[in-house]
């Protein structure tokens, strides 16, 4: 009986040392973690510092995306003092709510439209032209959106699944007609679509003669207007009156707006004086600037420069092909890099990684 007694003795301490060792491991656990976290906290803040003191030329692709790919997993928060900021700023300068792009409200027939990039050169603003300007822009001065989607082009999109979340946004803003047959990835929604000039030049050079293939790929977009840079260049002109007539022709619910050529020339001004030197802004950065000054929460998908990803794979220049920027207009490593300070400032988001 005594040896039974001190056998179930020794297992009662066993049991009592287990549950306390437990408790101190477990208790060892919690504080590990919440090291942890504060180990994080500390990391995200030398990450976002050390994107701070970044200049593109200085950008080392290798450690770069590795730093990027760190600072995704970061907590991203919506710094609305900064935020705010940019809105002022950006309504102050350029004023996209009422002049992102030629109407009846702030243009006037008789009007001599100077171009954006040739000031000496100017179009008179006659019957015919003022008959293709809609009578006002789809938002108030004083329209306020929540949550705002820009699609970039960027072949990082590739199997990112982030297209509902696109899609739940209030506007989407969608680049030089770029395809979204790939909803999974990219989404359908679409609230305002750009075309390049270019893309007509050379996509649809019988465009009179043979409407119907352009006609079908901007009825992708619903109703979304189409949004042109008719007197950026001189040569955009004729173009994107030809798209404006055969659109209003075939299409009547889908309206061809023009760039206001007073608004890019604004805020490539904007721009420069925060340090971004180069021939001409991408349509992506222009449509984020209109994102920052109309929306709440501006969320930019697909903007991407880099030949590799953040895990160091080759990625395509776009996610429909492998089509390069000209290098001699745009300067994207250093407009991406002066969106990834606002993203680590709170002014925006950037969704560089799969989407949940």
């Amino acid at each position: 009986m005594a040896a039974y007694l001190l056998k179930w003795s020794f297992l009662l301490m066993m049991i009592t040392m287990m549950v306390h060792t437990f408790v101190v491991l477990r208790g060892t656990i919690w504080i590990v973690r919440d090291e942890m976290t504060d180990f994080q906290k500390l990391r995200c803040t030398k990450l976002r510092e050390i994107i701070f003191s970044l200049t593109a030329s200085k950008i080392n692709t290798k450690s770069f995306t590795e730093d990027v790919r760190a600072l995704m997993s970061c907590p991203h928060e919506s710094n609305i003092t900064q935020r705010e900021r940019h809105r002022v700023e950006l309504r102050s300068c350029c004023n996209a709510t009422g002049s992102l792009f030629l109407t009846r409200q702030n243009t006037r027939e008789g009007q001599r439209i100077k171009y954006e990039t040739n000031r000496k050169k100017n179009i008179l603003v006659d019957k015919s032209i003022f008959k293709m300007l809609p009578k006002s822009t789809p938002w108030r001065n004083d329209s306020r959106f929540q949550r705002c989607a820009v699609v970039g082009n960027g072949g990082i999109l590739r199997n990112s699944s982030c297209g509902a979340e696109i899609d739940s946004a209030d506007i989407v803003f969608r680049l030089n007609m770029a395809p979204i047959n790939n909803s999974r990835d990219v989404g359908v929604k679409t609230s305002l679509v750009t075309i390049n000039p270019s893309q007509i030049r050379v996509g649809y050079p019988d465009l009179q003669k043979r409407p119907q293939p352009l006609v079908e790929r901007v009825s992708a977009y619903g109703d979304a207007p189409l949004l042109m840079p008719a007197f950026a260049y001189t040569t955009c002109t004729d173009i994107s009156f030809k798209v404006h007539k055969v659109v209003q022709k075939m299409r009547p619910n889908q309206k061809v707006v023009f760039f206001n050529p007073e608004y890019l020339l604004e805020l490539f001004q904007y721009w420069k004086h925060r340090g971004l030197e180069e021939l001409r802004l991408t349509t992506g950065l222009m449509l984020a600037s209109v994102a920052m000054e109309l929306c709440d929460s501006v969320h930019l998908y697909g903007f991407w420069p880099f030949e590799l990803d953040l895990f160091q794979c080759p990625v395509t220049h776009h996610y429909y092909d492998n089509v390069g920027p000209s290098r001699r207009m745009h300067a994207m490593p250093k407009e991406f890099l002066q969106l990834l300070k606002m993203h680590c400032q709170g002014s925006i988001h950037l969704q560089l990684t799969r989407c949940h």
